[in-house]
């Protein structure tokens, strides 16, 4: 039969295995800063059970209040990994108060007022109150999102707490729950705790490995050289927003965006300089955008702005925003600078659309065409309506400087 010492010995082990597999991922992910807590976690865990197995050689409670003390600390340790993973703050004085509170009303129940039920109910509050109060963050989806190895170890954790009430009403009502006992009740509680630590940090890697998905996912639609969305990503967004507007009747628009010269740009000065000019015109573009617009670039030096909400007027106030930006920044260029020039076309999400991205994408690349066949440096809007009257000049020598003038149809 197993005993109580022997799973205090399998314990400690345990938690000395988790100790270095958590120290190897923070090792590998130093970014990580959860992990930092969750190795702090395993090991002073270990160190806890060993000193809470002094009571086994030595007549005095003050080994049991110690490891009571350090066990407490590895749970406070464990929920402030919680808290950093999901980037919230951390209180070390939370933690030192909830282990003064447990141990000292410990020590008051054992050398003042002997009574093992009060006892076991402060130290089962002090190790069960840090998981309680991560339990909604581990069991609500962040950002809309399931994350399986959270729910996986908010499951646990909230086993774990209902493992410490019933011990505690168990010793209510006269079962003795006591490392000293030799009994059956104890060695299953310490098996019990023993699978539930494992899986709880287990759940803490699935947790980890999850993030890690999603970062590599997110890489995948994210253009290098920009930090924009990549052609991959406008597409997904694309499909979502015409699946959106199909089913609400709500319109967006899209601005499909080239640099003006921008092979010149690499012929004259260099790939290096070409990059350098991709990336400072995403700056520009963003200062003109708001949260919920989307700036992606599609290859080389043309580039897509999707616009959620929006009508075909308010994607040609954000064109002419973009192209007066660059112009202010051609204007004061001196010296060696380059100047950047660019040519957008505008185009809106219509019913006959419906769910075809691609049928957008031509529309706003023959408003593009136009904006270049009539001198560049400019932005045109796309109208599926036969023109009535003659275009209106544009101002500048830009082309649809009103908004709502009309242009020519898409092929």
């Amino acid at each position: 039969m197993l005993n109580v010492p022997t799973l205090w010995t399998v314990f400690v082990i345990n938690f000395l295995a988790l100790g270095l597999i958590w120290a190897y991922v923070m090792r590998s992910y130093p970014k990580l800063e959860a992990a930092r807590f969750w190795t702090a976690s395993a090991f002073t865990a270990a160190a806890g059970a060993m000193i809470s197995m002094g009571r086994l050689a030595v007549e005095s409670l003050l080994p049991l209040l110690a490891g009571g003390a350090t066990m407490i600390l590895a749970a406070c340790l464990a929920a402030m990994g919680i808290k950093r993973f999901y980037d919230r703050p951390t209180s070390w004085r939370s933690a030192i108060l909830i282990i003064g509170a447990s141990i000292g009303a410990t020590a008051f129940f054992a050398f003042v007022y002997d009574s093992m039920p009060l006892r076991v109910l402060s130290y089962s509050a002090g190790q069960a109150l840090p998981l309680v109060l991560t339990l909604k963050l581990l069991l609500a989806p962040a950002e809309g999102r399931v994350n399986h190895g959270a729910r996986l170890a908010g499951i646990v954790a909230a086993l774990i707490v209902g493992i410490y009430g019933m011990r505690t009403i168990g010793n209510f009502f006269g079962a003795d729950f006591s490392i000293l006992s030799g009994g059956m009740a104890p060695s299953f509680l310490v098996l019990a705790m023993l699978f539930l630590s494992m899986a709880l940090n287990f759940g803490f890697l699935l947790m980890v490995m999850d993030r890690l998905r999603n970062e590599v996912a997110e890489l995948a639609l994210m253009d290098d050289l920009t930090g924009v969305a990549n052609r991959r990503r406008l597409v997904q967004r694309l499909t979502e927003e015409c699946a959106r507007s199909q089913r609400s009747g709500e319109p967006f628009a899209l601005l499909v965006i080239d640099l003006d010269g921008f092979k010149a740009v690499n012929d004259t000065h260099g790939h290096a300089a070409g990059d350098a000019c991709l990336q400072y015109f995403t700056l520009m573009a963003q200062t003109r955008l708001r949260k919920s617009d989307m700036l992606a670039r599609t290859g080389g030096d043309e580039f897509c702005i999707v616009l959620p909400s929006s009508t075909v007027r308010e994607g040609a106030m954000i064109a002419r925003r973009v192209v007066d930006v660059c112009r202010q920044d051609a204007a004061t260029c001196v010296g060696n600078d380059i100047p950047i020039a660019v040519s957008i076309g505008v185009a809106q999400w219509t019913k006959e659309i419906g769910d075809f991205p691609d049928r957008l994408m031509a529309c706003a690349d023959q408003a593009l065409y136009d904006a270049k066949k009539k001198g560049k440096n400019g932005y045109a809007v796309y109208d599926p309506a036969p023109a009535l009257v003659p275009e209106l000049a544009a101002e500048d020598g830009a082309t649809a400087a009103d908004p709502t003038s009309v242009e020519r149809r898409c092929a």
